[in-house]
This record gives structure tokens, C-alpha cells and sequence, in this order.
């Protein structure tokens, strides 16, 4: 089965060693976009939550907003009423931000896009952000993803890789996505972004349907370690590490307690851990062990 925005469901491809960034000639900085969209694109909201952690991490200013006026329906995608700081009644409207930051110890910098899925005008709505891409000066481009699937939550999320861009395959080893219907706003900016020239690939998570609800932090950090594959920085995810494995045993707990769901997890293990025989090699320990020694080096003084 595919997801929902042409990624095979479940498939995890993972990419050689080499950046997704080409180095830069002379020593100049390199600009990727990263876009999540909260929605129908959005499920457990890891692929928002993980933009949401990198935009904390690396301290993003805002540097644009999108008018919401133009793109959404407030009957679908309601504003909510909160308290500011003083006490006072606030509305706050559903809306797209943008956000630059530079990653630390690097020559990357990020354009981070946040917001809902538009409820109209989707070709106009994207437009609109590539030239904010274009203003931004932005290289390359990763849309994030999430995805129901039929995974178990005890082992690794899959996080899958597709691009349309076939220098990046071939670069990357990565694959075209086969999958033909209904997209979400994640397809629709792939696609414009591959016609405006910008290097895109699209990573979707792999979310178990049967704890859907969010948060999603083990679904998250499989995301947040995808992106730290591709751009080759390290990226200080401890905290969200220790959320993940406290989710994972409240899910545990949850699947005990009822032994039709603990026989099914029973049944998605061992279907997954029969698909992942033949690829079992070094080479993911290497991968991970190399995620670790760049850790490593970061934490020394």
C-alpha cells in the first residue's frame, strides 16, 4: 500500500552517507526549506512537532507570515481563543509562518514553514511560498510527512525517502514514488518545487494506526534523525529521546491490558521483524554508530 502522497507505506529507504547539500564552493552558506503542514498530511502531528523541535533548537526568527484570510476556511479550521501573559482574551487565527536559523556549527541554514494545510487556493498558496523561497535565497527543499500505517510501535519507525529529482536518485539512492491519487499540500509543493528548479525530497513517517492520537515523539525523533542524516548535522535530541522511550512504555502498558490489541502488536512484530531479515547487516549500525560519534564530538569541550 502507498501513503497518501506517493510514498510506498512502510518502505524505509535509507540514503548513502553523502549530504543531501552539496558543498558550497568558497565557503558559502547553503539554504534548505523544511515544511510540515498540521492536517490531513500531519498524522500523530510528528512531522509539525518535529519542525516545531528544530525551530526551538536552532532559535528561528520569523521572517514572513501567509495570510490566512486568503487560504482558509474558519468553519473547517477554526480560530481558538487563548490568554496572554496579562490576562488578556486573545484569538488566534489558523495562518503559515516562515522562520530562518542558522544551524549551529555548520554552513547551513534553514527556512522552516509551519503552518495548517490551506483549505483553498492550493496553486496560489504554494506560489506564494516559493517566493518566499526564491526571496530567501533557499537551495534545496525537505518536505515532512506523517502518515496511519500498519507498524507496531515497539520497533524503529520507518521513515521513507522519495524525490522526483533524478540526479538525487541516482546520488542518493533513493527511489521515484509510484504512488497515483488524492495528495495533500505536501504534493502539491513537491511538485512546484521541482518545476521551480529546487532540489526537493519528501519523508514521510510511519505513524501505528492504533495510537494515532498525538504526541508522536517516537514517530518524531525517527523524523528528526532522518533529517540529521541528510543535511550530516548533529542534532541534540536526548530530551525527546527519553519522551519516545516513556511513550513507548505507556503504550506497553496500554497493550496489556487489552489482549486482542496485544495479540495484534504481537502479529505486526513479527510481520516486521520477518520483512527486515534480509536487510539485516552492518550497515545501519554503522550509520547509527556514526550519528553517535558525531554526537560525541559535539558534547566535547
Amino acid at each position: 500500500m502507498n501513503s497518501v502522497d506517493g510514498t510506498p507505506e512502510g518502505q524505509d529507504i535509507t540514503a548513502e552517507p553523502e549530504r543531501f547539500l552539496k558543498e558550497p564552493a568558497d565557503g558559502q552558506r547553503v539554504t534548505v526549506m523544511l515544511a510540515a503542514f498540521e492536517g490531513w498530511n500531519d498524522a500523530g502531528e510528528a512531522a509539525s512537532d518535529a519542525l516545531h523541535y528544530l525551530n526551538k533548537l536552532w532559535d528561528g526568527k520569523k521572517v514572513a507570515t501567509v495570510d490566512a484570510e486568503e487560504y482558509y476556511d474558519f468553519q473547517f479550521t477554526r480560530p481558538t481563543v487563548r490568554r496572554t501573559s496579562s490576562g488578556a482574551r486573545k484569538v488566534k487565527w489558523p495562518s503559515t509562518r516562515i522562520y530562518k536559523a542558522e544551524v549551529p556549527d555548520s554552513n547551513v541554514d534553514v527556512v522552516l514553514v509551519l503552518g495548517t494545510e490551506p483549505s483553498y487556493r492550493w496553486r496560489a498558496y504554494t506560489t506564494e511560498l516559493l517566493v518566499h523561497a526564491e526571496a530567501l535565497k533557499v537551495d534545496s527543499v525537505i518536505l515532512v510527512g506523517a502518515l496511519l500505517a500498519d507498524v507496531p510501535h515497539s520497533r524503529p519507525i520507518p521513515v521513507s525517502t522519495t524525490t522526483e529529482d533524478s540526479s538525487l536518485r541516482e546520488r542518493l539512492n533513493l527511489e521515484a514514488s509510484q504512488y497515483e491519487g488524492p495528495v495533500g499540500i505536501v504534493g502539491v509543493l513537491a511538485e512546484f518545487a521541482m518545476l521551480a528548479g529546487l532540489p526537493t525530497v519528501s519523508l514521510w513517517a510511519a505513524v501505528p494506526h492504533y495510537v494515532a492520537q498525538p504526541p508522536s515523539p517516537k514517530a518524531q525523533l525517527a523524523i528528526l534523525h532522518r533529517i540529521e542524516d541528510l543535511l550530516q548535522v548533529p542534532l541534540d535530541s536526548q530530551a525527546l529521546a527519553e519522551e519516545s522511550e516513556a511513550w513507548e512504555r505507556g503504550v506497553d502498558e496500554l497493550a496489556t491490558e487489552d489482549p486482542e490489541i496485544a495479540a495484534y502488536v504481537r502479529q505486526l512484530e513479527e510481520a516486521k521483524d520477518t520483512a527486515d531479515l534480509p536487510e539485516a547487516s552492518g550497515e545501519s549500525i554503522a550509520r547509527e554508530f556514526e550519528r553517535y560519534l558525531k554526537r560525541r564530538g559535539k558534547e566535547r569541550p
